[in-house]
């Protein structure tokens, strides 16, 4: 049975909504797209507040799209504010005017949530996507706030790092500036320049990252591309043919060409820029412009949720594959870590009764193992807090911030004695249902990390056996594990205090008699 879903976007520069039919014979269909134009984030960006006439026009613009909903009687919706609202001062005011004027509740995902939705919108593009992405690759997600460069090899994720040049931002602040003269482009490439170079620095100037593709999720290089070329893929001689053609046009002329508003043409300019120092920088060959948008990843996401779709990737895989790309940089002991990961999902599979858990968790524990020794990079002896630090700078793409935040507690409560409720909610912000999944999985980590106490991995592997109020661990090792003993016990003991269960731990038996 077919059933009607809406996606809203809240953007920096404009609100979309995506009507969309679901089902299982024909995937997603899309019924209907309106857009507003609307700059949030130029009063964002420049005042750190979105003034009240600005609320006004969003509130009377969502009410709009409410009474589009009704007239589609759409069965499900998913409200999403990006960097605009995220970074905004009064953010839970406007959601609350938002929700009392409009009857909608809108979501404010974090930037790497937002990234996340962009990059499963493209990997729904399955023939494409597995042709572009099996080979060196640069995704450049292109905001009205900031661009997220996500660097892929053979699919695996190198790195993804956010960078505050969005095109909104930029033009802002070139105000002073006339938009079709030299010394716009040439401040322009100098002010992109000095902003590319950590990255460049950091993960292109080692010889090894080779890319051979672009990939842009942007609502004008894509746009520009859709009039000139159909299958959305060019070459980079090919592609800037085409961006000279619309740099020589003036904004009157793009508005009546391309049929973008005279307000969007002036963000044309900074996104031609901006791709061609990506180019410079990465000396791709090709560029593919999917042209997805935020809401098409809000309905894809919506549809596999709900078994409209099959996903025929694995993105958690790629949460993993970045965070073992960080354990290498930060010279992790990566044999010693994938012990410690299998024995924490081996109690965690063995315990589901006890603790309830489901596989996000699971996720967010074995990412927590391959990056807990992270913080010895910076400090031996503060490693706990240093690896906290590390975690929470970092992105990790599809992994909201609480997440981050779980997986980083449970890095630091690894090595520090554990804070209740109150010591914690007074220096971050974390709901009640949070922190029991925070100690859940330290509970659980805790007696992984001690089972392979010693840096040299001495245990094969365990098997956990859960009997009535008691937890059997039983451990193969041919080893001498006086270490391992003499420290468990007081690892298993937060164990015992979240879950009430009698921990016991056996060595050297054989595991396929049990």
């Amino acid at each position: 049975m077919a059933k009607l879903f809406a996606a809203i976007d809240v953007g920096s520069y404009e609100v979309g909504m995506k009507i969309v039919e679901l089902s299982r014979k024909n995937g997603i269909k899309q019924i209907d797209y309106v857009r507003h134009r609307i700059e949030l984030g130029t009063d964002t960006y420049k005042t750190g507040k979105i003034s009240q006439d600005r609320v006004d026009e969003l509130c009377e613009t969502l009410l709009k799209f409410r009474e589009i909903m009704d007239g589609y009687r759409v069965e499900g919706y998913r409200a999403c504010g990006t960097s605009a609202i995220r970074e905004t001062e009064n953010t839970n005011i406007i959601i609350e005017q938002i929700k009392l004027r409009t009857g909608l509740r809108v979501e404010v995902l974090s930037n790497s949530e937002q990234r996340f939705l962009h990059y499963k919108a493209i990997a729904s593009q399955t023939e494409t996507y597995e042709e572009i992405m099996n080979r060196g690759t640069l995704v450049l997600d292109v905001g009205g706030g900031s661009i997220q460069l996500s660097l892929f090899e053979n699919r695996a994720l190198v790195t993804t790092q956010n960078i505050r040049l969005g095109i909104l931002r930029m033009r802002d602040s070139m105000a002073d500036f006339a938009t079709r003269s030299t010394v716009y482009e040439e401040l322009l490439m100098e002010l992109i320049d000095n902003q590319l170079d950590s990255f460049k620095r950091l993960y292109m100037d080692d010889g090894l990252k080779k890319v051979e593709s672009i990939v842009i999720i942007d609502d004008y290089i894509s746009h520009v591309m859709n009039i000139f070329k159909s299958n959305r893929i060019v070459t980079r001689d090919e592609l800037m043919q085409i961006v000279n053609i619309a740099r020589s046009k003036s904004d009157e002329d793009i508005t009546r060409i391309v049929g973008l508003t005279e307000e969007s043409a002036s963000l044309l300019i900074p996104s031609i820029v901006l791709l061609e120092r990506i180019f410079e920088m990465t000396g791709a060959r090709y560029l593919w412009a999917p042209g997805i948008s935020l809401a098409d990843g809000i309905a894809y996401e919506y549809a596999q949720a709900h078994k409209f779709l099959a996903s025929s990737h694995d993105f958690e895989n790629d949460a993993i594959e970045c965070a073992r790309k960080m354990a290498v940089k930060f010279h992790s002991n990566i044999k010693r870590n994938e012990l410690v990961e299998n024995i924490a999902e081996e109690l965690f599979n063995s315990t589901r009764r006890l603790h309830g858990m489901g596989k996000r968790e699971l996720l967010l524990l074995r990412i927590a193992a391959v990056l807990n020794d992270c913080g010895r990079y910076i400090s031996l002896e503060g490693a706990a807090e240093a690896g906290y630090s590390i975690i929470m700078a970092s992105e990790i793409l599809g992994l909201s911030h609480a997440e981050r935040q779980i997986i980083a507690c449970i890095v630091r409560y690894n090595k520090v004695d554990f804070d209740y409720y109150d010591e914690m909610a007074r220096e971050m912000l974390i709901d009640k249902e949070n922190y029991l999944t925070i100690a859940k999985l330290s509970a659980l980590f805790r007696m992984a990390d001690g089972i392979c106490r010693s840096y040299r991995t001495k245990v094969r592997a365990i098997k956990a056996v859960l009997k009535e109020r008691q937890l059997q661990i039983l451990v193969d090792s041919d080893e001498n594990i006086s270490l391992e003993k003499r420290f468990f016990r007081r690892k298993s003991d937060f164990f015992t205090e979240v879950f009430s269960i009698e921990v016991v731990l056996k060595y050297n038996k054989k595991l396929s008699t049990i």
